[in-house]
């Protein structure tokens, strides 16, 4: 494990191993558990796309862990799959570490089964062993390992960290042993066609490891072996035998199950409880944005009681920056630019982050309980209806989190087409970077009602993003979209050291961002409302910002948003959506925008520029914010994901013209009643 050991690490003995197994089978948690790695642990596939490094050090030697994709199969259907063969294939793999659910055996040793016939050093860790015994269930220990080439087979417990260093010592003793020549006996059919191929590889192909392996693949028909061997094959494999084989791999693991699976109980699992309230086909969907409810409700109630220290604070900071800048005589423009400009601006971002923390909080626990995954279960039957992949529902959840990696997130659909649409869409979910606009608004405007308010906007993003599906769809004329397949975990306690991680990551992000991103901004915000075409001025209205916002006047006004430092804040906000607030609390010169009396401040001075401007106003803004052009790292990563400009504009283009559509619908007849 990492740690105090790693000095001991002999340079010269450094092994390679591949950390491989099926979705939500705890694989990631043990890789962060053996090498103290910060990773985001998720519950279902497609989350982790790309292979991750990190080191753990045991006695003397050094291991090099991969963490891969979860995948069932060495088939390569899915990004992840081809992703995960290609590292376990790579030669520098000297050994693969395969971690099975153990109180899933059945489904978990397909892939056991396959990992084997490569030929390299294959280490069992049986993960969740804890579960096995709450089932009132046993597994045999000596025979496990005696029916599958007698490989080290380790229980362990990723979540309770207990096992690893056995673990790691198997791996070392596994690689240094080698591994025992291993395969499953098929029908003599099969195994007729088996030897035929590998002669004709090794004459072929003389120096190519695993042969054998490759001469299955070859009678699966499989695509891109086919394409690595072009050899004629057609006198031997006439058709794909993909099914037989399949069929005595299953038929080899009951044997396995029957011999070393004991003691079965025949209890109702607990999970099947809850999934019998939670997956309903009918109740589903309303429990999901009940919980949902509930999650604001704290972010609002918790976040705002903790806010408070936060708002002390930076009052404090604020004062005393300026009487000490003042003290020793500082020009007014360098005192305005650290007091106004960078302190207002980054600090006002700041003191929201108890509500960004509950928020976080609150969805991790939410996703390391397990019930993220029946969410995406619930709603795939929407996803198909509006034309989308059940699939596509996977990264519009990360879209709460943060727009970027849910785009990212998008590699795990299985083509092109799916994956545009489900870009397209993705940035409609509510990311956490727009919840400091809901809580500075929603809180001024609506104080009695502001967790349901700012709920009200995660709403309307997600039908948004459905109602969009659906007119591309019809666009498409309906053509037919792929089926969720995605495993429903069992439901457990939540484990505080994942939590930790996955929150602690969060708010990493968003301080980096305050201490990068909004520290520019707010430093331009400065420069454009306190110069002008003669220099700095007195009044902001005379400046930079003033002609650009009253330029963006006529096209706003429609929306009930005709002041030129809505336009400044909007435009702004394109950089990252939190550089809103903070551009409102710099275009209003107030120090502490969250606080009270920075609210009543800001309220104040907005209904002086425009004295009709009201809660519906507020709204309007809310979701013009919600809906409008991405901020800059998410235009990025959509070029990047779809490797097109044209197609990158035409979704800034959408979302500009939706977000101003639907904010002038809602304040054009909202002003009727």
């Amino acid at each position: 494990m990492s740690g105090g050991k790693a000095a001991q690490a002999s340079e010269s003995r450094s092994i390679r191993a591949a950390c491989v197994g099926n979705p939500n089978c705890g694989k990631t948690t043990l890789f962060n558990a053996l090498t103290g790695s910060r990773l985001k642990v998720a519950n279902w596939p497609g989350v982790t796309v790309e292979k991750v490094e990190g080191e753990a050090f045991y006695e003397d030697s050094r291991i090099i862990l991969t963490d891969t994709p979860g995948i069932y199969s060495l088939t390569c259907y899915t990004i992840e799959e081809k992703v995960t063969r290609k590292c376990v294939m790579d030669d520098e793999i000297d050994v693969i570490i395969n971690i099975v659910d153990a109180s899933c055996l059945e489904r978990n040793l397909y892939l056991t089964l396959q990992l084997l016939e490569l030929g390299k050093p294959v280490v069992l860790a049986l993960n969740m062993m804890d579960i096995v015994k709450e089932r009132g269930m046993e597994i045999d220990l000596h025979r496990l390992p005696e029916m599958l080439g007698h490989i080290p087979v380790i229980p362990v417990s990723a979540a309770k960290r207990t096992g690893l260093d056995v673990l790691l010592h198997a791996v070392i003793h596994h690689y240094e042993e080698g591994m025992e020549e291993y395969h499953l006996d098929y029908p003599d059919m099969i195994e007729g066609k088996i030897a035929k191929l590998e002669v004709m590889l090794q004459a072929h192909y003389p120096n190519h490891a695993s042969l054998r392996w490759h001469a299955i693949k070859l009678l699966e028909d499989d695509e891109e072996v086919r394409r690595e061997h072009p050899i004629q094959i057609a006198h031997i494999a006439d058709r794909s035998y993909e099914k037989e084989i399949i069929q005595c791999k299953y038929a080899y693991i009951e044997k396995i199950v029957e011999e070393t699976l004991l003691r079965k109980s025949k209890k109702a699992a607990f999970t099947d409880k809850i999934d019998s309230v939670l997956t309903h086909p009918v109740w589903g969907i309303p429990m999901f944005l009940l919980i949902m409810c509930l999650v604001f409700f704290l972010t609002f109630t918790v976040g705002d009681a903790l806010k408070g220290i936060f708002e002390e604070g930076l009052s404090l900071v604020s004062v005393q920056a300026s009487e000490v800048l003042t003290g020793i005589h500082v020009s007014e423009w360098l005192r305005s630019l650290l007091v106004d400009g960078i302190i207002a601006g980054v600090g006002g971002i700041l003191t929201f982050i108890p509500n960004i923390f509950i928020l976080f909080l609150a969805l991790a626990v939410l996703e390391d309980s397990g019930y993220m995954s029946r969410v995406a279960y619930v709603m795939d039957s929407v996803m198909g209806k509006v034309g989308l992949s059940g699939k596509a529902f996977l990264p519009m959840i990360l879209g709460f989190g943060c727009t970027v990696p849910a785009v990212m997130a998008t590699r795990a659909l299985e083509t092109e087409r799916d994956r545009r649409k489900t870009i397209t869409v993705t940035p409609f979910m509510s990311c956490s970077a727009r919840l400091p606009i809901y809580v500075l608004f929603s809180e001024m405007f609506f104080p009695q009602f502001a967790a349901p308010v700012a709920f009200s906007l995660y709403v309307a993003g997600m039908a948004a993003a459905i109602l969009t599906a659906l007119a591309i769809n019809r666009l498409e004329k309906g053509r037919i979209n792929d089926s969720l397949l995605i495993e429903l975990p069992e439901y457990k306690r939540p484990n505080a050291r994942t939590i930790r991680i996955y929150v602690w990551n969060k708010l990493k992000d968003y301080l980096s961002k305050a201490g990068t991103t909004i520290f520019i901004a707010s430093v331009a915000i400065w420069f454009l409302l306190n110069f002008g075409v003669t220099g700095m001025v007195e009044s902001p209205a005379d400046s930079f910002g003033a002609v650009i916002g009253r330029l963006l006047v006529p096209a706003l006004k429609p929306a009930g948003l005709g002041m030129w430092q809505i336009g400044v804040a909007l435009l702004s906000g394109i950089s990252a959506k939190e550089v809103v607030v903070s551009s409102f609390a710099v275009l209003f010169g107030v120090a502490n925008a969250n606080s009270a009396a920075g609210m009543a401040a800001i309220v104040e001075n907005i209904q002086a520029v425009d004295p009709n401007f009201g809660p519906l106003n507020a709204y309007c803004l809310m979701l013009f914010c919600l809906l409008y052009v991405p901020c800059v790292a998410t235009v990025a990563t959509i070029k990047k994901e779809s490797g097109s400009w044209r197609f990158t504009l035409k979704i800034i283009l959408f979302q500009l013209i939706l977000a101003w559509a639907a904010a002038t619908a809602l304040y054009q007849i909202g002003s009727l009643f």
